[in-house]
């Protein structure tokens, strides 16, 4: 029906009823973009947080759970970029997202009891001007390669780390960083 949300999803012709707060949401998505889990790990998780009863999901139903799960945590048809440039992360960017999505919604999000996904998406979508959307605009330009404005230069220069989106590294490649910085601290005697 128009309009409605869902709490639940068909798998294998059955209702099972999800979480569908975005609390849970954004949790799944901070799982997936965890380089520590393998995509098994990554996809277990998801269907773990997702489905309210994950132990009576049928095995041999498992493959269209997952697509169920990533459809909604996708919001579902709505309609998609056409460009994949990444122009935020939602545990970098939570300082500067929630505060949008607060003044798009006339409250505070985070201090509701139940909030659907795909109405903070909606809430999301519905950003307008603010600090938020100047970070994304300003990452989509460098990421096309686009010339920067002079204001915009001065920006990055002056807000780098708040600009610039960091490389999430799993816990292997942050050791083998640390032994590195080690090795060339011993060689230039720090």
């Amino acid at each position: 029906m128009i309009g409605e949300l869902p709490t639940c999803l068909t798998v294998g012709g059955k209702a099972f009823a999800i979480r569908s707060d975005f609390r849970v949401a954004l949790n799944i998505i901070q799982a997936m973009n965890d380089p520590d889990l393998d995509p098994k790990e990554k996809c277990y998780v998801c269907l773990r947080c997702l489905y309210v009863s994950f132990e009576s999901l049928p095995g041999e139903n498992l493959q269209e759970a997952a697509e169920k799960a990533y459809w909604f945590i996708g919001g579902g048809d709505m309609p998609r970029s056409e460009t994949d440039v990444r122009t935020f992360d939602w545990e970098q960017d939570e300082g500067l997202i929630f505060p949008a999505v607060n003044k798009a919604a006339g409250y505070e999000t985070r201090a509701v009891k139940y909030l659907h996904w795909w109405s903070f998406l909606g809430l999301f979508g519905e950003i307008g001007e603010g600090l938020f959307s100047q970070v994304s605009h300003i990452r989509r330009k460098m990421a096309k390669g686009e010339k920067l404005d002079k204001w915009e230069k001065r920006f990055v220069r002056e807000n780098k780390a708040l600009v610039m989106l960091k490389t999430k590294l799993s816990d292997k490649e942050r050791c083998a960083e640390d032994e590195d910085e080690a090795f060339i601290d011993q060689l230039i005697g720090r």
